[in-house]
């Protein structure tokens, strides 16, 4: 029974509470965040690591009037808990339910959607210098993670913040992971940082003790501090976030109220903006997540029916790609911190030397695989279609418009389900296709990424090979008709032909018997003997699970208008955001699954 916690409405009923229940309220979220991530789904150490930092921003700021912008935001569960969205906690991530990611719709104590990192410090800049030009004199808090620090558009927006005077404050919560355990330079300056907290610590409490003092207090500890750094700088180096400006505070306690709540109000009373750095425990109060933080970063929902059964696509790529890297010494891998969820920890293993995590850091990933291409190495970089979106001038400038071959794994393609908006893989393919030589693959079974992967390693040019979190060994099904850019099923001279492609061909079984199927495998550029296949018919079906516009379909519509199609042409995909719902929720409300295609095609 959560006494404490079902009693908070609001951040104003956590300020009215004694501080002697703070720990019993820690523990009473951490056993809820436990238990309904267990049942639905979603990022559980992350969320653990944040409890007393998350009370204390709402012990120590006025939210709404002071903004708090959570960097990627899956780590606010506690803030949607002390947010008055206690009783329908149980939703979250179900569809209808809570989003698990902050969202303006649900509260107005989120003040944006946010499902990226390394975004916080410039929205959270913007909102300041805006109250400063309209005379409110408020906070605007950014709470971010190290991982986080790896992202370029971080230190964009540090260098600007350095020069204002807004009311800004960023909170590093550094507990050295992302979802895989931190890597390169920042994570070890970080660590270097963490180890002399005696001297900052100590000056916070001189600082504080000399603001107390009356009338003259704030100008002495202003001059004091001022001083000090003056000093700091001709005797010792000083922090990174110092020398671009910022006040730095820490490292902190971020599981101790009191020195949490102490540094946060220091930093309201610099006189520009501020840097606090807590130190917490990702997975906290749960041992199991505290010794493997990175397995239980996000976890699927503890249902047996929910369980994937047999090779994912992500498997099935991994394979393959250590198979082929055996006999191929210019094969290498490159990630964005997610060398788990791609499938990469295999290649890892295998071939150290050749496999490059470059943290989260889409823009450089790609520009960095640019430059191994260029002496000669063909790289694989596997990342997920959400994130691929970071890093549109990159293929386009540094890859494609070099001649450069470069193979993307673009992993989690299409719906993704309870992650919602922020996660959908719904726009790799209209963004690649504006994009000159560029090739852009669909396959739907394991045979398919065997043979587009290893087609790939051997090509030159840009191979972007697309695929779902789904189960790759699929029930064959044989082809009346077959070749390298797409398959023909059913009745090959029926006048209804449906084009698709990826997992969306297991729904069209019962159409086979009535009309032409034409699964593509390769979606760009158009295949003209795909377009061909279909020229006679009167009616063609196209089902894609991505955008509408620009996608696949449109650039096959515009093959059979120019080709002097006569018939009728009927295009089902996705239009605008989608909500946060399970896949096959999705697929059935966008007219995507089995019934949805045969319905339309009124067969």
């Amino acid at each position: 029974m959560q006494e404490i916690l079902q009693n908070i409405q609001s951040p104003q009923d956590l300020r009215t509470l004694d501080k002697k229940y703070y720990a019993q309220l820690a523990k009473e979220i951490r056993a809820v965040l436990i238990k309904t991530i267990t049942q639905n789904g979603g990022h559980l150490a992350s969320n653990l690591g944040v409890v007393e930092l998350t009370m204390a921003l709402h012990l120590c700021f006025e939210s709404p009037k002071d903004a708090l912008i959570w960097d990627v935001s899956h780590q606010s569960y506690t803030h949607k808990l002390l947010t008055g969205r206690y009783a329908e906690f149980d939703t979250i991530r179900q569809s209808g339910g809570l989003s698990g990611f902050t969202s303006p719709k649900e509260s107005m104590h989120d003040f944006f959607v946010t499902g990226h990192a390394s975004t916080s410090i410039s929205s959270a800049l913007g909102l300041a210098e805006a109250q400063k030009i309209q005379g409110i004199s408020q906070f605007s808090v950014a709470v971010l993670g190290d991982g986080a620090l790896t992202g370029g558009m971080v230190y964009e927006a540090l260098n600007n913040a350095g020069q204002s005077q807004a009311k800004l404050i960023v909170v590093l919560n550094d507990n050295e992971m992302s979802i895989s355990r931190n890597v390169g330079a920042l994570s070890r300056y970080l660590s270097k940082v963490r180890s002399q907290p005696e001297y900052r610590w100590t000056k916070l409490r001189v600082e504080r003790m000399l603001r107390k003092i009356p009338l003259v207090g704030d100008g002495l500890a202003g001059g004091a501090s001022a001083l000090k750094r003056l000093v700091k700088r001709v005797l010792t180096h000083t922090t990174l976030f110092e020398d671009m400006g910022l006040d730095y505070i820490g490292p902190v306690d971020g599981h101790n109220m009191e020195e949490l709540c102490a540094a946060l109000e220091s930093a309201k009373l610099t006189q520009r903006p501020a840097l606090v750095h807590v130190r917490t425990v990702k997975g906290k109060g749960l041992d199991s997540a505290e010794l493997a933080p990175e397995q239980y970063h996000g976890i699927a929902r503890q249902d047996p029916e929910d369980a994937v059964q047999g090779k994912s696509f992500t498997d099935v790529f991994a394979e393959i790609l250590c198979e082929v890297a055996e006999h191929d010494p210019r094969i290498c891998a490159v990630t964005a911190a997610m060398s788990m969820g791609t499938g990469l920890e295999r290649f890892k293993e295998h071939y150290p030397s050749r496999f490059f995590d470059v943290g989260i850091a889409e823009q450089h990933a790609v520009t960095f695989a640019a430059g191994l291409a260029k002496q000669g190495m063909r790289p694989v970089a596997a990342m997920y279609s959400t994130f691929l979106q970071r890093a549109y001038d990159q293929i386009l400038h540094d890859v494609a418009l070099q001649g450069l071959p470069m193979i993307f794994a673009v992993d989690r393609a299409g719906f993704v389900g309870a992650d919602g908006a922020t996660h959908h893989g719904l726009y790799d393919v209209a963004m690649c296709a504006g994009i000159p030589n560029v090739k852009v693959f669909a396959p739907s079974n394991t045979e398919e990424m065997q043979e587009i992967l290893q087609k790939a390693t051997k090509n030159d040019g840009v191979w972007v090979i697309r695929y779902p979190r789904d189960v790759a060994e699929m029930e064959h099904v044989p082809a009346a008709y077959s070749c390298e850019a797409f398959d023909l099923y059913g009745d090959i001279g029926a006048k209804t032909a449906v084009v698709t492609y990826g997992r969306l061909f297991y729904g069209t079984g019962k159409l086979h018997k009535k009309v032409c199927v034409c699964k593509l495998k390769q979606l760009l550029p158009v295949d003209q003997q795909a377009v061909e296949s279909v020229m006679d018919c009167e009616r063609v079906f196209f089902f894609e699970e991505g955008a509408r516009s620009g996608g696949a379909g449109e650039h096959f519509a515009l093959e059979l208008l120019e080709r002097g199609f006569k018939g009728e042409f009927k295009l089902t995909a996705v239009d605008g955001f989608a909500r946060h719902a399970s896949v096959e929720e999705l697929l059935a409300e966008h007219g995507l699954n089995a019934t949805g295609m045969e319905k339309l095609c009124e067969v």
